[in-house]
């Protein structure tokens, strides 16, 4: 699930949602700027930096990433081969700039990962890494991680290898200009070949049962009224295929430490019959009815995340990813291997200078495939990694969650004394508080909804237009159509208030 972005000229200083955003980086105690000592340990690690021996610098790779990104943690290759092709992703060597025990080593730690907010990010490693000599930007002699796929002519792996280089990417892309490029037919052939090998991969992903979901790029903007609405871009082609390149790289990753015996997975298991069950009434209360027997993979891939209701569904599609988790192993392979939204074991890999466990399978990955001893650091980290992911991917989610409260509330704030129609999506009994009184609960997205006094029994609603889902009181049956009113709505406090029309 996406943050939505707030839109240029929405940011004023009496713009009560651009505050309301800001104000999250405090009530979550997201991580501030870097510590002096570790913005020397980053600075000294740049200037002591050497790059490795084995140079493909010949390889011209190329990045592809959204027009504004500046820690570029990829860039690829791809060539024909016989009746199939090779490809080279060459993966930003984040290792190589973090000593193991340092205090940027204990600092990445301590954040997990980088923090995407609707007004900034908050980056896991200090820009002098992240942004300039960590990044594969173009032209720059970098230090990377390479990895060698050679691909039969349905684009299965058929070998793996992973070696530590310098490289130097010849352009960097952004997904507009290169979709707009393979749409006239002038794209370089790089980029064709990557369309071809994507469009194989996603069949492939197709036939093993996985799931994606890909969400439009979304942004805010001020209504003269006062009001919000939200305008979306929708995803291109060319960055599923782009994408395609990375799972093929996690799954490689996954299976090189399973034979190897040492590593971290991404493990997540199959979505359970109450989550498949409430996502069927959610399809249905949004008017495109998932009636079960095709895949919830195959069904996501036929939704238009530029239809509103549409798009709440990929939104509500999220609660069927939940469980997801890191399994580590040293010695013992894992009985639950599989990442069932992939269909297949996976690691993640592929995005050292955003995310903390990427720098750890990466070392472990490369020694595995070089026949080498993977370095004790690693291995010794692996126990604790699982909870360090954990604890950053829950603050990442409340940030998640609390954005879109926020940014629902501001929907809504036009619109009060209006009438909806709205569909049940589950019904509740009120719950006891301390004092033996009735109290309301929080919705599924966890927004601070109200039920105007308290008390008595409730339900959750899914408004399809504007798409918004918050508690509304009375005695509610899953499922069946309601008319609700809007009562009330504030941005600061998250809060939303509905009551039956009927």
């Amino acid at each position: 699930m996406s943050l939505h972005r707030l839109a240029p000229g929405v940011h004023q200083q009496q713009n009560h949602l651009a505050g309301a955003l800001k104000a999250l980086r405090t009530t979550l105690e997201l991580p501030g700027p870097f510590p002096a000592e570790v913005l020397r340990d980053a600075e000294a690690a740049v200037a002591g930096h050497e790059l490795p021996a084995l140079d493909l610098t010949d390889v011209e790779f190329v990045t592809i990433d959204p027009a504004s990104s500046t820690d570029l943690d990829q860039a690829l290759f791809i060539a024909r081969s016989g009746t199939g092709y090779k490809v080279f992703y060459a993966i930003a060597d984040v290792p190589s700039f973090v000593a193991p025990g340092g205090a940027l080593d204990a600092e990445t730690r301590r954040r997990g990962q980088t923090f995407y907010t609707p007004d900034g990010r908050i980056p896991l490693h200090p820009e002098v890494i992240s942004e300039a000599a960590g990044s594969l930007l173009p032209g720059q002699l970098c230090a990377a991680y390479v990895w060698e796929f050679t691909l039969d002519a349905a684009a299965q792996v058929t070998t793996v290898l992973v070696r530590r280089a310098q490289v130097r990417s010849r352009a960097k892309l952004n997904y507009k200009g290169v979709q707009a490029e393979l749409d006239a037919g002038t794209a370089a052939p790089v980029l064709q070949l990557l369309k071809e090998v994507g469009i194989k991969r996603v069949e492939l992903e197709r036939l093993r049962g996985g799931a994606s979901l890909n969400m439009p790029e979304q942004e805010i903007q001020q209504l003269p009224d006062g009001g919000y609405r939200i305008v979306a871009a929708p995803p291109l082609p060319v960055e599923d295929w782009n994408a395609q390149i990375s799972l093929m790289t996690g799954i490689a990753a996954a299976e090189l430490m399973l034979e190897g015996k040492v590593g971290i997975l991404r493990t997540m298991p199959a979505p359970d019959e109450s989550s498949l069950r409430h996502f069927h009434r959610q399809t249905h209360a949004l008017g495109k009815p998932w009636d079960g027997e095709m895949s919830y993979g195959e069904y996501l891939r036929t939704l238009d995340p530029m239809d509103p209701r549409q798009l709440a569904i990929v939104h509500a599609a999220g609660m069927l990813f939940r469980g997801a988790g890191y399994t580590p192993f040293d010695g013992a392979v894992p009985d639950a291997a599989v990442q069932s939204a992939i269909g297949a074991a996976y690691a993640h890999s592929t995005a050292p200078l955003r995310r903390l466990i990427d720098r750890f399978v990466l070392v472990i990955c490369e020694a595995l495939s070089n026949g080498a001893d993977v370095p004790a650091w690693a291995r010794e980290a692996l126990p604790s990694l699982p909870g360090i992911m954990a604890s950053s991917d829950q603050l990442a989610a409340r940030l998640e969650r609390l954005s879109l409260d926020t940014v629902e509330a501001a929907l809504l704030i036009n619109r009060i004394g209006q009438e909806f129609d709205a569909v049940v999506i589950s019904g509740s009994k009120p719950t006891k508080n301390g004092n033996g009184g009735t109290v309301g609960k929080a919705n599924g997205n966890g927004k601070q909804t109200s039920n105007g006094n308290g008390s008595g029994p409730s339900g959750i609603v899914q408004i399809s237009e504007p798409a918004v889902t918050a508690r509304c009181p009375g005695e509610l049956e899953p499922g069946t159509q309601v008319r609700v009113r809007i009562v009330s709505s504030d941005i600061v406090t998250r809060e939303v208030r509905l009551e039956l029309v009927d």
